[in-house]
């Protein structure tokens, strides 16, 4: 039986809630708006994964590397991606109709979508089996 990483398992089970609630978002945001509905949700779920799966593929990248380094590599991709985003949310306002992209559809289902994701990637790191390792302390009465 082949061991997953961490970050698998903490992409899988993040991966599983949010597939379920885009869904159920997809469904009712096209039934209540219609096809905006339908692009709004479609569009916030695109964003809300790949926001997140970049948050893990950084994590896999930087398993190795020395803690300031991780650190760095941590803020570049906040960064980077809160810049994508509102690039992405520019670009959304200033190109697309609201007919073409509900906007209140896009917004509740990026934050049930994001809380779904948290959600899940809590609920499989807490079932994760990490040692981490604790510092050597002297105990200075043993020393004598």
């Amino acid at each position: 039986m082949s061991q997953q990483s961490n970050e698998s398992q903490l992409l899988r089970g993040a991966f599983i809630p949010t597939l379920v609630v885009s869904i159920v978002a997809i469904a009712t945001c096209a039934l209540v708006q219609g096809k905006s509905g339908f692009w709004g949700a479609l569009l916030a779920q695109f964003v809300v994964i790949i926001f997140f799966v970049i948050h893990i593929v950084v994590s896999r990248l930087t398993r190795n590397l020395d803690p300031i380094s991780t650190m760095a590599m941590a803020l570049f991709s906040y960064f980077a991606k809160l810049f994508a985003l509102g690039t992405l949310l520019w670009v959304i306002a200033k190109y697309t109709d609201r007919a073409t992209i509900n906007r209140i559809a896009f917004g509740i289902t990026a934050v049930a979508l994001t809380i779904a994701w948290l959600w899940g990637e809590i609920a499989s790191y807490m079932k994760l089996r990490l040692h981490l390792p604790l510092p050597v302390t002297k105990n200075p009465d043993l020393d004598t």
